[in-house]
């Protein structure tokens, strides 16, 4: 069956697959191929590939983009170097910088995905008059009764669900995954049958741009004046202390604060308008409601007035927990949730689901 192009033969049927170097999209690539299908590989050149020589475990330059034509090449198909170095400074770096300078800490692989990736390169896919756009994303894409749907991962401990959250429907009906019901085990099989050099490559880690984790180096470098110290403020009023640059600290952290207190103290808030950042206890960091902006909404009908049950993740890393969600005008809604939550972080995304189905999310707000 040609999941891409129903009506035509799969010989026939042209797919243009995101190559980032590693094991993923080299198989997805691959085994594209394999099928007859017409697969076209592009790679995206993203930052400066020095910057790859200092970091381990970074996708999208130097030797990657060596992998990833040296998969092409092995098997035959076509691959493309697209040099966006310039695009991704500018949606992607400045961005995260930006966002750490308004207090809060981003997410820059959404950034790049909802961006670069989804955006730009879908418009290439298209100008190359490919059938559909692939990635070697874990995640699964479902026809529902209102057209393509967005959904977990078979295996949720490699689910990648969160960071494609800003997803259109418009690139939803036209990109496709092909690894979501695989385990990552399953792929590295494949990749070694195959005779893949990237078989037992590392997957990649951290965010790609920023060398050895160093992310305040980096940020100073494109913000001077990032790292400007400033007070360190209990949240009943009083100062206890200064901190370093407020880029050094984010919600819910307690360590490096340097200070003595009675009890732990923990980041509660930035306060980039002051320079500050604010203290206090561990009770202090729970929430019960929040709001989020640039709503992506993937449902079809709107949110009713009423609000919705819905579940939530508020970072990659935590469970999706209960909560019912309301519409806010200019594009924005109000999340309540079921139970208070701990170092909700403005800048993170909130990501709602109804079961494995992702069916929004948006950028959680500073109250």
């Amino acid at each position: 069956m040609n999941e891409f192009a129903p009506h035509k033969e799969i010989k026939d049927t042209r797919v243009v697959v995101a190559m980032s170097g590693g094991v993923d999209s080299s198989v997805a690539a691959t085994m594209l191929y394999k099928q007859g299908y017409e697969v076209i590989g592009v790679t995206l050149q993203l930052y400066d590939m020095g910057i790859d020589l200092e970091k381990k475990g970074a996708c999208c330059a130097g030797k990657d983009i060596y992998d990833a034509k040296n998969v092409a090449e092995r098997m035959g198909f076509a691959h493309y170097v697209l040099n966006y170095e310039s695009i991704f400074k500018q949606e992607v770096m400045e961005d995260f910088a930006d966002s750490y300078l308004r207090g809060e800490t981003p997410i820059p692989c959404v950034k790049c995905n909802q961006s670069v990736k989804f955006r730009d390169l879908f418009k290439v896919a298209r100008d190359l008059n490919a059938d559909a756009l692939v990635t070697g994303h874990y995640v699964q894409r479902k026809m529902g009764a209102n057209g393509a749907e967005l959904h977990k991962a078979f295996d949720e401990s490699k689910d990648q669900s969160y960071f494609l959250f800003a997803t259109t429907q418009e690139q939803l009906n036209y990109i496709h995954f092909p690894l979501g019901g695989l385990k990552k085990e399953e792929t590295r099989k494949m990749a070694a049958e195959f005779g893949l050099s990237v078989a037992d490559k590392p997957d990649s880690q951290d965010i790609c741009f920023v060398p050895n984790g160093s992310y305040a180096n980096v940020i100073e470098r494109l913000r001077p004046g990032a790292l400007d110290a400033g007070d360190i403020m209990h949240v009943n009023g009083q100062k206890l202390g200064e901190h370093n640059g407020i880029i050094n600290y984010t919600v819910g952290q307690r360590k490096g604060l340097g200070i003595g207190w009675p009890e732990p103290l923990y980041v509660i808030k930035i306060d980039a308008a002051n320079n500050r950042v604010i203290v206090g206890g561990e009770e202090d960091l729970a929430s019960q409601s929040f709001n989020i902006r640039d709503v992506n909404w993937l449902a079809g009908s709107a949110i009713p007035a009423e609000g919705m049950e819905v579940e939530i993740k508020a970072r990659s890393s935590q469970r999706a927990v209960l909560a019912r969600i309301f519409a806010l005008s200019g594009n924005n809604a109000k999340v309540e949730l079921q139970t208070p939550q701990r170092a909700i972080t403005p800048g993170q995304a909130c990501v709602i689901y109804q079961g494995t189905r992702v069916i929004g999310g948006g950028w959680i707000i500073a109250a």
